[in-house]
């Protein structure tokens, strides 16, 4: 008898219903995050979890994972990183594989010269509260051989979700009915026990791992019972700290299936003027295209950008064509555009930011650092 093989591509019907709601639809913490996306994306629970189960041991999905909204937990930036073509790859092995702060790595160009081309590297780094991004960066900085950094907190957020199979074939400038909502950056403050149930919470899921009770083995991993682990879970949740519960897929490598989910990874830039920050950025968070949109500014290395976003697409024209309607929609909104760009992104590598205080420390010794020597001070 033959036996019966699970669809793995993104492109069967069924696997593309699941994955338009499971990329970025399931928000906050669920108690039953799978039979959510079981119930969004009509889909019954055990086909649901075979079909992920089986995409996540094939690497159609790279990671299944309780999101965490990080930029509340812990000091976050994009870096851009100065470094010469000769080191670049290197550099990059260097922030991926050793540093388990630095999440997206990507190298970016411009299509030509421009401010800020000659910064190649691009980094999004999380560091615990209490610990210095500049003295991290200075660190990384000497052990790849970067001549310089800049490092871009967010001020505000606008967008924050990404979900490439519903995006497919989305029409130019398609947004929501009203603005952006404003996603503030502050910190929150964890003891002892809320660190141990976060971490259990954050950990990706194994295929084996993937049961209609999700949460019962983390509850055990973090040595409390179920009921207080969900009590925990949805005290941070209510404080802003879980993002949401997702299935991530490849930005723009080849799978296994020989399907590319995208091709073209863009960070758009945008200049307006100074007290139109937050209004320019609801306006670009509105655009369905748009995975991530935030306030940062670029200062005069980037002739002084301060509305940034991120966006995928399997053409660079269809992309290109997305940033135009976003630039049309931001003059009719009376918003001027005083300069913008198009950072295209390279080689990728994508993993989780650790953030945890306690591996902050014991990185710190592994690599012969006095953790009290990184530390902000003052």
């Amino acid at each position: 008898m033959s036996q019966v093989t699970v669809p793995i591509q993104i492109a069967d019907p069924i696997n593309a219903q699941i994955l338009a709601v499971s990329e970025d639809q399931v928000q906050g913490f669920q108690r039953e995050p799978l039979h959510e996306i079981a119930r969004l994306s009509g889909v019954n629970l055990e086909l649901v979890i075979e079909r992920i189960t089986e995409m996540l041991r094939a690497g159609t999905i790279r990671r299944v994972r309780q999101t965490l909204l990080a930029t509340n937990l812990a000091q976050g930036a994009l870096v851009a990183w100065e470094v010469s073509q000769e080191r670049l790859d290197a550099a990059f092995d260097y922030m991926f594989k050793t540093d388990p702060f630095s999440g997206h790595v990507v190298t970016r160009s411009t299509d030509v010269a421009s401010p800020g081309s000659a910064y190649k590297l691009w980094t999004t780094l999380k560091v615990p509260q209490g610990y210095s991004m500049p003295k991290h960066c200075e660190y990384l900085a000497n052990q790849t051989g970067a001549s310089k950094f800049i490092l871009l907190p967010a001020k505000k957020l606008f967008a924050l979700g990404v979900g490439h199979v519903r995006r497919k074939g989305m029409e130019f400038g398609s947004r929501s009915d009203g603005p952006a909502v404003i996603q503030d950056v502050s910190m929150t403050s964890l003891n002892e026990l809320e660190w141990r149930v976060l971490t259990a919470i954050k950990r990706e899921f194994k295929p084996e791992e993937l049961v209609s009770n999700i949460w019962d083995a983390r509850a055990l991993e973090a040595a409390v019972p179920l009921s207080t682990f969900f009590e925990v879970a949805e005290d941070l949740n209510r404080r802003r700290v879980i993002g949401r519960f997702s299935t991530f897929l490849e930005h723009v490598k080849q799978l296994s299936t020989g399907e590319h989910v995208t091709r073209y990874n863009a960070l758009f830039h945008w200049a307006v003027p100074t007290g139109r920050e937050i209004d320019a950025g609801c306006e670009v968070g509105r655009h369905h295209i748009m995975t991530h949109a935030y306030w940062r500014e670029g200062g005069p290395e980037f002739r002084n950008v301060n509305v940034m976003g991120v966006a995928h697409g399997t053409e660079k024209a269809t992309v290109l064509g997305h940033k135009a309607a976003i630039d049309e929609h931001l003059k009719e909104a009376g918003i001027d555009i005083s300069y913008t760009n198009v950072f295209w992104g390279g080689r990728s590598e994508i993993k989780p930011s650790e953030i945890s205080p306690f591996v902050y420390r014991h990185w710190c010794e592994m690599n012969g650092i006095n953790p009290d020597d990184m530390k902000v001070v003052g």
